[in-house]
């Protein structure tokens, strides 16, 4: 594991604490998952946490943002973004398509109840995490 610095804009927690709590608990721990998955990437030593559009927003210098927030009109249900001009959700599809409910070309989307596959959302993470090293690799890399 690497020594991973994380640049938090304080703004990030003011929008967390305006989730109800079992979305706001399912949303913290999907940011658990992306600074895990960080901080096993040796290449990635530090992880930007910001908002983008309003919403909880992750980047690296070798990668792709990542974006987690509830879906506005299914109150059940929270979603992980990706750039849906990038390889990474349709790679997702092609490897996963079992394991993940997506939107379009853009989006992991879970239901509160789901058990998250943790391994290959890790195995996804850390795709779009090094997305710019990655992306010409069969499958990026997975």
């Amino acid at each position: 594991m690497t020594a991973l610095k994380i640049n938090t804009n304080p703004k990030v927690k003011s929008v967390f604490n305006k989730y109800s709590d079992v979305i706001k608990e399912k949303l913290l721990n999907l940011r658990q998952l992306i600074i895990e998955t960080a901080k096993e990437i040796p290449e990635v030593t530090v992880l930007e946490e910001t908002l983008k559009w309003g919403e909880p927003s992750y980047l690296t210098k070798t990668g792709s943002t990542i974006r987690i927030n509830a879906k506005k009109n299914s109150p059940n249900q929270y979603a992980m973004y990706f750039q849906c001009t990038s390889k990474l959700v349709p790679t997702f599809k092609l490897i996963y398509n079992d394991k993940f409910s997506f939107e379009g070309s853009r989006a992991l989307v879970f239901n509160i109840n789901d058990e998250i596959p943790e391994t290959a959302l890790k195995k996804c993470l850390s795709a779009a995490l090094m997305y710019h090293k990655v992306k010409h690799l069969p499958n990026l890399g997975i």
